[in-house]
C-alpha cells in the first residue's frame, strides 16, 4: 500500500521499537502528568464528578466551545436543571434561554429531548452501556465515548480535533484528519492504548494535552510528557502535523431584520424546531435576493413571513456575525405596522412584545445585539 494513499493505515512508519515505547509508555507518562494538573482540573467544575448527567451536560457544552466559556454555562445550567428528571420536566423556551449565547442550539434542543427519553425509558437512570447511550437522540460516537469512559470507567476511547492532533504527531500520520476514515483510524489505534483502569482520566489527558500543550500553531514541546515518544518532535517536524486539508470558502449572507412597531410593541417570531437557531425567537426579515435594494427585501420577507404591511423607517444598525459554515451582514431597520393580521407562515408562532419584556425570550447572539437598541417601553 503507497505512503500517501488515503487509505494508508498508519505514518511514515514509526519503527517496531517506537510503537511498543507508546503501548507501554502513553498511558503511564500521561496518567502522572494528569494528575499533576491540579491547577487544570480546579478550573473545571465537572472534574472528579461521578454523576453522569452532569458529565453528560459538561461534554455536550464543551462541544465546539471552548472551557473558559462553558464554567459559567455549565453552573447555571444546573443551578435550573439540577438532575435529568427537571431537565425533562422543563419547557423547551426555558431550556434555550438557559443555553442563549453559548451557540449549536442543536445541542440544547437534543438535551431536553434525550433527558425524557431516560426519564421515560430508563426511569431517570442514565443508561451505561456505549451502544445504548449513543441511542440517545443528540448522543454521537464523541459524547457517548465520553459518557462510558468518564462515567462508567470503560476502556472506550474519545477522538475529538485536541486528540486528533496529539495522535497525527505522536505517528506522524500522514491521513488527512478532515477526512473521517482518519478518525476511524485513530479510534482503533487508541483502542489498542487505552488503559482498562483508568480510561476516564485517560481520555481526559489526552484531550488536555492537545487542548494546552500540542497546540495548533506553538506546540508547548518543551512540557509536554511524551514528548520522548512522539515522532513529529524527534523528526522536528511538529508544523508538518496533522494533516489538513484546505476547508471550503465560507460564504457571506446579506440579511435584511425589522423591528415592527405597533402600539408600543414589537413582533418576534419562532424559528421551526429543527434545523439552525431551531425554537429560538427572531425578529423578521431574510435574505437579500441579488438586484434588491435592504427596504424591498424586508418589505418582501416580512409580507412572505407575517402577511403584513409595513412602512420601513430608519435604520437602526448593521452588524457581521459568523456562523459554522457561513457568515451574514445584517441590517436592521425601525418599522411601523401599516395593515394585516400577523399570521405564522415561515415560524411557528408569532407574537407582540414590549421591549423591556425580550430579555424573556431566547434569541440568536446577531438578534441579540439588537435588543440595547431598542426604544424602551412606551
Amino acid at each position: 500500500m503507497s505512503q500517501n494513499s488515503s487509505s494508508s493505515l498508519l505514518i511514515n512508519r514509526p519503527k517496531i521499537s517506537t510503537k511498543i515505547s507508546l503501548i507501554f509508555s502513553l498511558a503511564d507518562r500521561l496518567l502522572k502528568w494528569y494528575d499533576r494538573q491540579s491547577d487544570t482540573h480546579t478550573k473545571m467544575p465537572w472534574r472528579g464528578e461521578a454523576d453522569p448527567y452532569c458529565i453528560w451536560i459538561s461534554e455536550v457544552m464543551l462541544q465546539q466551545t471552548q472551557v473558559a466559556t462553558v464554567v459559567d454555562y455549565y453552573r447555571r445550567w444546573l443551578e435550573h436543571f439540577p438532575n435529568v428528571q427537571s431537565l425533562a420536566q422543563a419547557n423547551l423556551d426555558e431550556v434555550l434561554k438557559v443555553w442563549e449565547g453559548l451557540g449549536y442550539y442543536t445541542r440544547a434542543r437534543n438535551l431536553h429531548r434525550a433527558a425524557q427519553v431516560i426519564v421515560s425509558d430508563y426511569n431517570g437512570e442514565f443508561p451505561q452501556q456505549y451502544n445504548t447511550i449513543k441511542t440517545l437522540p443528540g448522543v454521537g460516537e464523541y459524547t457517548a465515548s465520553a459518557l462510558s469512559s468518564i462515567a462508567f470507567n470503560q476502556a472506550v476511547p474519545v477522538v475529538d480535533g485536541n486528540v486528533l492532533r496529539v495522535y497525527s504527531r505522536l505517528l506522524c500520520l500522514v491521513d488527512d484528519i478532515r477526512n473521517p476514515k482518519t478518525k476511524l483510524l485513530a479510534r482503533a489505534g487508541l483502542q489498542k492504548l487505552i488503559p482498562q483502569d483508568r480510561p476516564g482520566d485517560f481520555n481526559q489527558a489526552l484531550m488536555d494535552l492537545g487542548r494546552n500543550v500540542c497546540q495548533p500553531r506553538q506546540p508547548q514541546c518543551h512540557v509536554c510528557p511524551v514528548q520522548e515518544l512522539c515522532c513529529a518532535y524527534n523528526r522536528n517536524r511538529t508544523g508538518d502535523f496533522p494533516v489538513k486539508s484546505k476547508a471550503k470558502a465560507t460564504p457571506t449572507f446579506q440579511i435584511v431584520v425589522g423591528i415592527i412597531y405597533k402600539d408600543g410593541k414589537v413582533l418576534i417570531q419562532r424559528r421551526p424546531p429543527k434545523g439552525l437557531l431551531g425554537g429560538l425567537w427572531e425578529f423578521p426579515g431574510g435574505k437579500i435576493e441579488a438586484g434588491e435594494t435592504p427596504e424591498n427585501a424586508l418589505i418582501r420577507e416580512i409580507r412572505e413571513e407575517t402577511g403584513l404591511e409595513v412602512e420601513i423607517g430608519s435604520q437602526l444598525t448593521q452588524l457581521k456575525h459568523a456562523y459554522t459554515h457561513f457568515k451574514i451582514n445584517l441590517t436592521c431597520f425601525v418599522c411601523e405596522y401599516q395593515s394585516g393580521t400577523a399570521r405564522p407562515k415561515a415560524s411557528t408562532a408569532l407574537r407582540w412584545v414590549k421591549p423591556g419584556e425580550l430579555t424573556k425570550f431566547a434569541f440568536p447572539k446577531a438578534n441579540q445585539k439588537i435588543l440595547p437598541l431598542l426604544t424602551p417601553d412606551k
